[in-house]
């Protein structure tokens, strides 16, 4: 009963996050269908309900192209299926020519994967439900445009909450790197290569939800800059936006610290008192970036808190250790320098943080080595 409820809930929780964009597809799909009907007068409007749907798609993003794609693949289809079906009749061989002629026809124009399956798909409903002597190709491709408008009207004036979208995916990535750094600070204290090994082999995991965030920062930046009531939150995406790319690359370097941290527990080689501690700031740090980040405020607090770590990975440190663990040093200097620019600072800005591991030399300080192999 525990595990029902908690599916049920899980379940609801997914309908919840879902609510706009079905509201907005059946809205598009009913306003369509009612425009073509009753202010341009087609009898049969068929394609309008379904253009304005696809033109919005439960998963949003590039709806403007995605919009002209729909027209283009509904008027390939429309017009190989009114040509041959009104020479060839219909039946099984007829459609299966129809369908290969009308995304041969759709591939030869260079198109994406939309416009050659509205053309397989436009071109059976000629050839089935819709044949030729019923209404004419034209008054197909105005629906197809009429529901693509709708599409994008509705998108504009019923938009989801790009910040929301953010929200949801940053604090999934976010999460990820502070159990990772968390764990292995857990393991390297306790001396327990077993739970380091648990530790890499989640963090391997991470990927993909780095690209879901990316893929919701660009559906988010499209709403913002699409919908007029959504452009006051350009300013806290662009936050995002700043964080995602070192974000990706603090998780990267974070892999390659757990897979160290496993050789030297396995090696035996001693751990210094200070790593652990510092492993578990970085953690609490990673946190208040996503608490900052989900504020809408510029992360200042997570920039000196990164401060106060980096500074403290000395040329002594990592002279006090052996191969693995001295890597593994190099990686939160690594790992510091990526978190201080998700807060926005550029990378030479960031560089400068940290203390120089040639203190005879006066220049700015190297960039950090990064044991980064294949992913």
């Amino acid at each position: 009963m525990q595990r029902l409820r908690q599916e049920l809930v899980r379940r609801a929780q997914r309908l919840l996050r879902s609510g706009i964009p079905i509201v907005q597809c059946a809205i598009s799909a009913g306003i369509a269908w009612l425009l073509a009907r009753h202010v341009v007068g087609h009898p049969e409007p068929f394609f309008a309900p379904i253009a304005g749907v696809i033109a919005l798609g439960v998963s949003l993003g590039q709806r403007l192209r995605r919009a002209a794609e729909l027209v283009v693949g509904v008027s390939v289809g429309v017009g190989v299926g009114d040509v041959l079906i009104s020479v060839i009749g219909t039946g099984a061989w007829q459609i299966a020519l129809v369908v290969a002629l009308a995304m041969s026809a759709a591939v030869l124009l260079d198109a994406g994967g939309v416009i050659v399956m509205q053309a397989a798909s436009s071109s059976v409903l000629v050839a089935t439900l819709l044949p030729p002597a019923t209404a004419g190709g034209l008054n197909r491709m105005v629906d197809a445009a009429i529901g693509g408008v709708v599409g994008l009207l509705v998108a504009a004036l019923l938009p989801q909450n790009p910040l929301a979208v953010a929200h949801r995916y940053g604090r999934v990535v976010l999460g990820s790197l502070a159990e990772a750094l968390r764990g292995i600070s857990a393991a390297m204290a306790g001396e327990d290569s077993s739970a380091a090994s648990d530790v890499l082999a989640a963090a391997r995991k991470s990927h993909r939800s780095v690209e879901e965030l990316r893929s919701a920062l660009a559906t988010g930046d499209e709403i913002a800059r699409f919908a007029p009531i959504r452009w006051r939150n350009r300013a806290d995406l662009e936050h995002y936006k700043v964080a995602a790319t070192p974000i990706d690359r603090a998780l990267r370097n974070t892999r390659v610290l757990a897979r160290r941290a496993l050789a030297a527990l396995r090696d035996e080689e001693p751990v210094p008192d200070a790593v652990p501690g510092m492993l578990e700031e970085l953690a609490g740090v990673v946190v208040l970036l996503r608490d900052e980040l989900a504020d809408g405020s510029e992360p200042l607090r997570t920039r000196e808190a990164v401060r106060a770590v980096a500074r403290r990975t000395t040329v002594r440190l990592v002279s006090e250790t052996d191969f693995s663990m001295q890597v593994v040093v190099l990686q939160i200097r690594s790992i510091t320098v990526d978190l201080l620019q998700a807060t926005g600072l550029s990378r030479s800005e960031a560089l400068a943080t940290l203390p120089s591991l040639h203190p005879e030399s006066d220049g700015d300080s190297p960039d950090p080595p990064t044991d980064r192999p294949p992913e």
